[in-house]
């Protein structure tokens, strides 16, 4: 096995181990919840427990690796080789006992990810990439869409945790993009959005204000499937378009007039 296989089978692992957990407690009476910066933005047990599983096999079998992860934040993430980490994407979708929603796990070294896994642990989604080897959902190689009309075109977006404070908040994208389509949803889930970018489900895929964890993931997934994924904006964080190629252009143009 070389080590990069033994990194992607650890990978599969914690996701899958996190999945596991999350099913425990999805749609149950053993849910608490509480919310982290403002209302929109919440935390569940579910998320701190698949968290500390995944914190602490790396912990174990890769004591040299540095972790980024969204509720404990960084730990030794100078090192070369750090794992980013968002134990449950979607968490406001779990919360409300919606199906959408996501285990996060990238490999970087040298702050490129280099392994990407998303398991979707209700839809019994597990997509994967390695750099340079392709994207795969359940095995299997997947590519992104092949559409070059904007008004045959089925795209994904989302919203900031800060909308109701920051007026760029995504509405004025959305108002321009989403006559254009055929048309427009909100998942709640980044990764899972990437993903199915990723697969051709959505044809483009663009969000405001996201986190590394919420992306790295599922950016070298959708880049491995031949999907464009670019900055388009600089003054807010992570803030992604991933599109068909031949659709890039129109997007382009639509989100940044």
């Amino acid at each position: 096995m070389t080590e990069f296989e033994r990194y992607l089978e650890a990978a599969v692992e914690m996701a899958r181990g996190a999945g596991e957990i999350q099913l425990r407690y999805f749609r149950s009476n053993n849910l608490q919840s509480d919310t982290k910066l403002n209302a929109f933005d919440v935390v569940t047990i579910a998320d701190k427990e698949s968290e500390l599983f995944i914190k602490s096999y790396i912990t174990e079998h890769f004591p040299d690796h540095g972790i980024i992860s969204e509720e404990s934040g960084a730990d030794h993430s100078e090192r070369d080789w750090r794992w980013v980490v968002d134990p449950l994407d979607g968490t406001t979708n779990f919360n409300n006992g919606l199906p959408v929603f996501s285990v996060s796990i990238a490999l970087e070294y040298k702050c490129e990810a280099v392994i990407g896994v998303v398991y979707a642990p209700y839809l019994g989604e597990l997509f994967h990439a390695v750099k340079n080897q392709g994207a795969f959902l359940n095995g299997k190689p997947i590519r992104c869409s092949e559409k070059s009309n904007l008004d045959a075109a089925v795209v994904a977006t989302g919203m900031p945790y800060d909308r109701a404070e920051n007026p760029d908040n995504n509405l004025k994208e959305i108002e321009r993009v989403v006559c254009r389509v055929r048309g427009t949803r909100r998942f709640g889930s980044a990764a899972i959005d990437l993903c199915y970018t990723a697969t051709g489900f959505y044809d483009a895929y663009w969000e405001l204000n996201l986190n590394r964890w919420d992306v790295a993931a599922g950016r070298l997934i959708a880049e491995e499937a031949g999907a464009v994924v670019e900055s388009i904006r600089e003054d807010r964080n992570y803030s992604l378009l991933a599109s068909a190629p031949a659709l890039l252009e129109s997007f382009r143009k639509l989100l940044l007039p």
